[in-house]
């Protein structure tokens, strides 16, 4: 049978059965444009969430933590050398907060070629005083230019200029819920308290919002020198380095290999933020699932429809293979049909989708805990639209094949001498 011929026959048929065809097709197009709309927004939302955290998280943080001495005098007495020794109230004997030898480890970060960048950071507890009431918060100060490249500082600064900690001395800039419990306004000056009474006055140069309420209400951040400044340090004095890879997934074993070199705690990505990875996880397989679980339902109302076609149409069947078409020829009519129906409905549902995902990226997104965001999270990825077009296909494919191989093994002798 011509390719002309065969397309001719698998259009009369679909004309003869239009409603069901369009309904079969609306089902593949609804599954399509569900699917992608699904994805997109799914894929959007966790971009954002992970977003909130991952993009202020290094992917790995070097610093020293205080802990008691691991090495105790008993242990290393030889009288009690091959004895369990049982240790109570061990005391914190190493005090010293900074990290020592900064800068050659900074040295070495520079020229580790698995490294992106890296910024200093100085992290102390300090008070804000509220009149006769002092709030417990704590000062960040950080080099402004690397927090801005690396870690994406300035969006969530929702009030004021991030440089101004740079260009102005003893400025700071406090989160939004610290500076909404003080009624501090940019340019207000307000007290700070260190641990050792040490009392300060700072400029507000602006606020910060991360989108984490609890985060927000205790942190500021001020220039490297100014808290080096307050605390009366020197300008080597650094507690935190704060490393971005290139390869996120390189973090694990990189500190471990940081710590064991450089005698420092070294915290990776993966092992700090695991929860947040989980839920990404979960989130996208239940999105998968449940657009390739409407894909399966289209493809069983195509396998239906196809069905009911096959008993209606037994007369022209069999008139068709007996005027000497083959099992083949009636085989692949009804796989064109089946194709046909699958192919329209994957293209408007591929367009519906496009649309729908447009819609709500347009959609306004108020939260005064992410000020920064203005619509709903959307991400397009074209891998969506590939994974839609394979499902439907292969869905409508199989959906097409049975049908089709029982129209094919119909006999029209049976058929025409039953009638």
């Amino acid at each position: 049978m011509t390719a002309r011929l065969l397309t001719e026959v698998t259009l009369g048929m679909l004309r003869a059965h239009m409603r069901q065809s369009i309904v079969a097709a609306a089902g593949v197009t609804f599954g399509i444009a569900i699917f992608i709309t699904l994805l997109s927004f799914m894929s959007g939302l966790n971009k954002l969430l992970d977003g909130l955290v991952l993009n202020r998280t290094p992917h790995i943080r070097i610093y020293n933590e205080a802990s008691p001495n691991a090495r105790q005098p008993v242990n290393i007495n030889d009288a009690y050398k091959n004895n369990y020794n049982f240790i109570n109230s061990v005391k914190i004997s190493n005090t010293r907060q900074e990290i020592y030898n900064a800068e050659k480890i900074m040295q070495t970060l520079s020229r580790d070629p698995r490294v992106a960048g890296f910024s200093r950071k100085v992290a102390t507890q300090v008070f804000f005083t509220d009149g006769p009431v002092d709030i417990t918060g704590f000062m960040n100060g950080i080099d402004i230019e690397s927090e801005m490249k690396l870690y994406k500082f300035h969006d969530y600064i929702t009030g004021g200029d991030p440089m101004n900690l740079k260009y102005l001395s003893n400025s700071i800039i406090l989160g939004k819920p610290l500076a909404d419990k003080l009624r501090a306004a940019t340019g207000d000056v307000i007290q700070v308290t260190t641990v050792q009474g040490n009392r300060f006055l700072l400029k507000v140069a602006g606020y910060y919002q991360s989108g984490w309420n609890d985060f927000d209400k205790s942190q500021s951040f001020v220039s490297i020198e100014t808290v080096q400044k307050i605390l009366g340090k020197p300008r080597n004095y650094i507690t935190d380095l704060q490393v971005k890879l290139h390869d996120l997934n390189q973090a694990p074993p990189i500190a471990r290999e940081y710590a064991a070199i450089f005698q420092v705690k070294a915290d990776d990505i993966q092992t700090a933020n695991a929860q947040f990875e989980t839920g990404t996880n979960v989130r996208n397989i239940i999105s998968y699932a449940v657009g390739i679980a409407l894909l399966i339902v289209a493809g069983f109302g195509i396998y239906n429809i196809l069905n009911t076609m096959i008993y209606e149409k037994m007369d022209s069947i069999a008139i068709l293979k007996a005027t000497g078409y083959s099992g083949s020829d009636v085989k692949k009519i009804f796989m064109s049909i089946s194709l046909g129906i699958g192919l329209f409905g994957c293209l408007v549902g591929i367009l519906l989708g496009n649309f729908l995902t447009d819609v709500i990226s347009r959609i306004p997104f108020n939260n005064p805990g992410i000020p920064t965001v203005k619509t709903y999270p959307v991400y397009k990825d074209p891998a969506f639209y590939f994974i839609a077009i394979f499902f439907s296909m292969a869905t409508t494919w199989f959906a097409g094949w049975f049908p089709a191989r029982k129209a094919g093994r119909v006999d029209p002798v049976a058929i025409i001498r039953g009638k």
